[in-house]
């Protein structure tokens, strides 16, 4: 006899097709079969071990999340709810050219201080992975949900190059696409950049189109957080369009968002540049996530020449009063690249975690509400907190706008991300409730996509752009990555002052036919693994 039956379920399949009502027969980490209307029809229905009653609740394939920053989470919080509780069974780890795998000793202690912001110090890991086959095999023993890899392209300039802005030797770039290589064929989906991060943000076109050739050859996909999200942004997204044309390789646009007062209502510009590209053959997809804010680290906001040699030269220009006046100068008056661009507008720079405990007072103000306090100047603020606490605060950036944000997530190859940092202490709420928020405010409330659209949405189009060939739909066949949520109260509980707050209307989770959450809450199971790439 099979393990589970969900009976009674309005199923809606991922497909984008209107919903039915189903039972849904669950064995060995499988979808083994669907009986639709089997209540009505008359006909025998399916028994099992055990069964649950799904009347009032809608299956879906359990949500995928294109853009997470789980990397170090998953292995220190085997809980990790933040996920779990929105319907998360997958997410696409090593975004924004910054992860930690491949490394060598230099390089990991780097980029661990790098984006300490991002996902901790990791002093409370054991970092026994060096290329990413090892860290897919440190996943594999167990997590709470499932997990992909992208190949951070800064990470391996960091290891072949260095810290420094210049063009790769030729003997680097062969080094670099080596890397590239072996992390493919070691399991990872595709590459992702951070153009405004360094040191990715040093590698030229050339350089970048050279790595995704080789990305494109095992059959995955390039991530760029592109050159700019503000001033520039069309020119930045243009940029990308045409460099995997160049490649041959398909492009999915992380967090694809129009930000700055420079680009209020620009998002139609946007997607019709896509839209041409689309119609003209191109292979793109991209992720968003559900509000207007934005999150980085505090550090990410200076010049790019001040960064350039890696963390510690960075505090070392921070501490000269000479360097430290030009980098204000860059953020304040002429518009820094690592703000895109934009003159900072320290009203829109919110503090949301330190490292060190005894810097709370900051979080949860802006830059410009402790400077006022303070007596000071914001950049002065700024500067004491990046010294004292070593580059780790994050930043909420108030700098979107509500309908850039509707028009993208109604796009063909839109899909969902989280971008969720769960690090600090008032994080951004993105990070617990971006699925429900979907479903919940922009479903419902709003009726900016219908149910099934938005399913599609979250479901099926991630898991063909991973080409998981077995995931993202409900299926006989499938794997038993699933979801079931209440579409008259499912909504995100986190807020901007409540960030942690577990979301409402998700009973049940099962990650490879395994209850994750079960009658709304954590179970003990681990039952997520690392998904691997397939070389075509």
């Amino acid at each position: 006899m099979e393990e589970l039956v969900i009976r009674d379920a309005d199923v809606v399949d991922g497909s984008g097709a209107p919903s039915y009502r189903a039972d849904v027969v669950v064995d060995g980490g499988r979808i083994v079969s669907i009986v639709k209307e089997a209540a009505d029809a008359g006909c025998q229905r399916p028994t099992a071990r055990r069964e649950l009653d799904a009347e009032g609740l809608v299956l879906a394939p359990g949500f995928i999340d294109m853009h997470a920053h789980s990397d170090l989470a998953l292995l220190r919080d085997p809980d990790h709810s933040a996920k779990a509780a929105q319907g998360v069974t997958l997410e696409v780890l090593g975004q924004d050219g910054l992860s930690y795998a491949p490394v060598d000793d230099r390089t990991l202690g780097e980029v661990r201080r790098a984006i300490a912001g991002w996902n901790g110090s990791g002093d409370d890991i054991d970092f026994d992975w060096r290329s990413v086959g090892e860290y897919l095999d440190r996943l594999d023993r167990g997590i709470a949900v499932n997990a992909a890899y992208l190949i951070p392209q800064g990470t391996v300039r960091a290891l072949a190059v260095g810290w420094e802005d210049r063009e790769a030797t030729p003997a680097e770039l062969d080094r670099m696409r080596q890397l590239v290589a072996e992390g493919m064929e070691q399991g990872a989906v595709g590459m992702s950049s951070g153009l405004t991060y360094t040191p990715g943000m040093y590698a030229k076109d050339g350089e970048l189109t050279e790595l995704c050739r080789v990305v494109a050859s095992y059959g995955g996909y390039y991530c760029p957080h592109h050159r700019s999200y503000g001033a520039g942004a069309l020119e930045a997204y243009e940029e990308m369009v045409a460099l995997t044309r160049e490649a041959g390789c398909p492009l999915h646009l992380a967090h694809a968002t129009m930000n700055f007062g420079v680009n209020r209502g620009r998002a139609p510009e946007l997607l019709a540049l896509l839209d041409d590209a689309l119609d003209a053959g191109a292979d793109i997809s991209l992720d968003t996530y559900p509000y207007t804010p934005g999150c980085t680290t505090l550090v990410a906001l200076l010049p790019s020449w001040a960064s350039e040699g890696g963390p510690e030269e960075i505090l070392r220009r921070l501490a000269d009063e000479g360097t430290a006046e030009r980098i204000r100068h860059h953020l304040e008056v002429t518009g820094s690249d690592g703000c895109h661009g934009v003159p900072v507008e320290w009203e829109t720079i919110e503090i949301s975690g330190v490292g060190d405990p005894a810097l709370g007072e900051y979080v949860g103000r802006t830059v410009l509400e402790s400077a006022r306090a303070r007596g000071g100047s914001p950049w002065a603020v700024a500067r004491e907190l990046l010294l004292k606490d070593r580059l780790a605060p994050t930043i909420l950036q108030h700098v979107g706008h509500e309908e850039n944000v509707r028009a993208i997530m109604r796009h063909r190859v839109h899909t969902g991300g989280s971008d969720g940092i769960l690090q600090g202490a008032k994080p951004h709420p993105r990070a617990y409730g971006t699925f429900p928020h979907y479903l919940g405010h922009y479903v419902r409330e709003l009726g900016v996509l219908s149910l099934e659209e938005c399913v599609a949405h979250l479901t099926s189009r991630p898991a063909a752009r991973l080409r998981l060939a077995d995931r993202g739909l409900v299926r006989e066949g499938y794997k038993a990555d699933l979801v079931l949520f209440d579409p008259a109260t499912v909504a995100a509980g986190s807020t901007f002052e409540q960030p942690r707050t577990l979301p409402t209307g998700v009973p049940h989770v099962l990650v490879d036919g395994r209850f994750v959450i079960e009658d709304g809450r954590r179970t003990d199971a681990l039952a997520g693994r690392a998904v691997r790439g397939t070389p075509r």
